[in-house]
């Protein structure tokens, strides 16, 4: 057996067993190596049955006195119940569905539990508890995985066990030098203590070492990734006497500080002849468009045309009609470019950017289609476009002499974060809202108020406002007890007859969507019942409150995304937020949300309270799952990571050594086709 081996080779994976290790990504022993456990379960103290405490969980050891099947089922569920006792005492074990686990016990036989034990009507049960045979009995530390159908703890602990034979084989790919100066221990110690640590403390030195490597492994890919645009060919430098006051001067209001420093940074990048590739984070409403639009006006007095390109059809109409309106009175013109235009105004458009007749075009991802020529692109500026994926930076580069890069984005990221996540970006944060804009009023509310909020919902309606209604699914749930875009799209269809009511969701085809967000943007729509499909990229003034089903549902970074919908107008606007919980989290959700309206405060709370695995999914924002690393809670891992990641580029830049292969694989392996290293 080698670690490149399939997971079949070990004993026990079938082919049933191998699709749903798939499900894990696992499909090698190596990957199985790889796979941590989440949590650990102290068995090494075994406790009498009659000093057990209530919800502590305990390990006990006891005889089966009893053992009762009911022949009474719930539904289909079997109830088996034995009484087991020791020396001190006895408990009773129940198990529910319990009739593949009938040939499990035998009377008279002693077992080891492990589980939670609880009153139930004054009698003391654990139910479905761990259990072993005492002569096979699992003890010690014993690890947790994050499981899937099929698979069972006791099964996961066998394989790793069978496969930590090979710890020794695992490469250990640091030198001797960055071992030593960060205190690391070695790689096949890091492994048997993660995965069956004897003791707490080396847990947490085989933690410290994969957590380094996993860091390790992330700069040093983004780095590269950073480095391979640092040393593209020169950029376009743009000219210091193309003066952009002239524009600001147009404004109908002036810059914040905030937007004035981060124009003075895009400036610096344009006018310095490299390639710029910069991110504008800024709350909702705190005048990105505005920068973005500074940024085009050099680029067309500097003699180059400039790319504003949008994700949808709607978002890019609407910029068009905003962008157009500000450069008309400096002689700029504008152009619009999207894939459902017809053919002759499609050729016409083409021919524009062709010759130069058209300076600034804005549109959708028609843009950098093969068949859309420049004379002289200079900038690209992509709206709520996080990260460009391999293909659109070669077909960016192949419409203009290295044209530069604005990336916009409204999802607050906590700034502790940004310089990770982005790591092949410089980022600019606009933190700061123009005065005069209005704070929407926010309020959490529990289901028993759910009529009340409806009511005032049809105020807002009568008065001439719209509305949003969000909810987490599209179609009801067996799993999930929540409200579904198409049953509320139904009850308020009835509820409010005298106003019209739509459905929005991801599922739909593109065209309906643009469709049906353009009747809701023109006013032939009242209430927009949609999915997070609205997140961002969709401006209606005339919106003045939004209401979030279930909002215990979603994460506090989003709910302040999908408030962002309203308060867009000269109308006062609310946000309703419906809670059907009463979890600690979801109170601490709604205190937050009421009492703030800074972006990127309410991301800073949203990281400590759910974490940056669900907060920075890979397919969100381009940045890749780690396993065990914890990017809120081991910054300070992260520092002595990223000095190791520079001095290894800096001796290496292509990570082409032979000291430096297992590096190399591992940054292939965890990025994938995510990112292009061009190693």
């Amino acid at each position: 057996m080698k670690l490149l081996d399939k997971v079949t080779e070990l004993k026990g994976v079938g082919p049933k067993k191998s699709e749903a290790l798939e499900k894990l990504n696992i499909h090698t022993i190596e990957d199985l190596i790889l796979f941590f456990p989440r949590d650990y379960e102290n068995r090494k103290n075994k406790v009498n049955i009659s000093e057990l405490d209530i919800d502590k969980p305990a390990v006990i050891k006891g005889k089966v006195d009893l053992l009762v099947s009911d022949r009474y089922k719930y539904g289909r569920k079997q109830l088996l119940r034995l009484l087991v006792s020791d020396d001190t005492g006895s408990i009773e074990v129940v198990f529910f569905n319990a009739k593949y686990l009938m040939s499990s016990f035998k009377k008279g036989n002693e077992y080891i539990f492990y589980g939670k034990p609880q009153l139930n009507f004054g009698k003391l049960q654990m139910v479905h508890p761990e259990f072993s045979r005492v002569d096979d009995a699992a003890e010690g530390i014993l690890p947790i995985y994050p499981l899937t159908k099929g698979i069972t703890q006791k099964e996961m602990r066998q394989w790793q066990k069978t496969a930590g034979e090979l710890y020794e084989t695992a490469e250990d790919y640091l030198t001797g030098d960055i071992l030593d100066r960060n205190r690391l221990c070695s790689l096949s110690y890091a492994l048997k203590n993660i995965h069956f640590p004897t003791e707490k403390q080396k847990l947490l030195e085989a933690k410290y070492r994969l957590v380094f490597d996993e860091l390790l492994t992330l700069q040093t890919g983004l780095f590269a990734a950073r480095q391979n645009i640092k040393n593209e060919e020169n950029g376009i430098a743009f000219p210091k006497t193309s003066d952009t006051t002239p524009y600001i001067e147009s404004l109908p209001y002036p810059l914040t500080r905030a937007q004035a420093r981060c124009v003075e940074e895009i400036e610096a990048d344009l006018e310095s002849g490299k390639v710029m590739n910069r991110l504008v984070q800024g709350d909702v409403g705190s005048g990105k468009t505005a920068v973005a639009e500074i940024a085009m006006y050099k680029a067309v007095k500097s003699g180059y045309q400039a790319a504003l390109m949008a994700p949808t059809e709607i978002l890019a109409r609407q910029h068009y009609e905003g962008v157009g309106k500000s450069f008309e009175k400096h002689g700029i013109k504008v152009g619009f470019l999207s894939g459902s235009m017809k053919a002759a105004e499609k050729r016409e458009t083409l021919e524009g950017l062709k010759s130069g007749e058209l300076q600034v075009i804005v549109g959708t991802h028609a843009i950098i289609q093969p068949d859309v020529e420049f004379k002289d692109l200079g900038l690209v500026i992509t709206d709520e476009q996080h990260r460009f994926g391999v293909g659109q930076r070669v077909r960016l580069k192949e419409k203009g002499r290295n044209p530069n890069i604005l990336v916009m984005t409204a999802t607050p990221i906590p700034r502790t974060l940004a310089v990770i996540l982005y790591g092949d970006l410089d980022v600019s944060v606009i933190d700061e809202l123009p005065p005069g804009r209005q704070k929407i009023q926010t309020r959490t509310i529990g289901q028993e108020m759910r009529d009340k909020c409806y009511d005032f919902v049809e105020k807002q309606l009568d008065a001439g406002r719209q509305a949003y209604v969000v909810t987490p699914l599209i179609e009801d749930s067996d799993v999930m007890d929540v409200r579904s875009a198409d049953n509320v799209a139904q009850e308020l269809s009835s509820r409010f007859k005298n106003h019209k009511t739509a459905l929005l969701h991801g599922a739909m085809k593109q065209s309906e969507k643009d469709d049906i967000m353009a009747d809701f943007y023109e006013g032939k729509i009242d209430i927009l019942v949609a999915t997070v499909v609205i997140e961002v990229g969709i401006n209606v003034p005339n919106a003045s409150v939004i209401v979030v089903e279930n909002a215990e549902r979603f994460g506090l970074a989003q709910l302040h995304q999908l408030r962002g919908r309203v308060g867009r107008g000269t109308h006062k606007s609310y946000c309703f937020l419906i809670m059907d919980g009463s979890s600690e989290v979801a109170k601490k959700r709604g205190e937050i949300m009421d009492s703030s309206s800074d972006g990127f405060y309410i991301a800073e709370e949203d990281l400590k309270l759910r974490g940056p695995g669900e907060i920075f999914g890979t397919r969100q924002h381009g940045l890749p799952d780690l396993n065990i690393a914890d990017l809120a809670r081991h910054l300070d891992v992260l520092e002595h990571a990223k000095r190791e990641a520079r001095a290894i580029l800096e001796q290496d830049p292509a990570l082409k050594a032979p000291e430096n292969q297992g590096i190399r694989r591992r940054v292939t392996k965890l990025f994938g086709e995510t990112m292009s290293l061009d190693l």
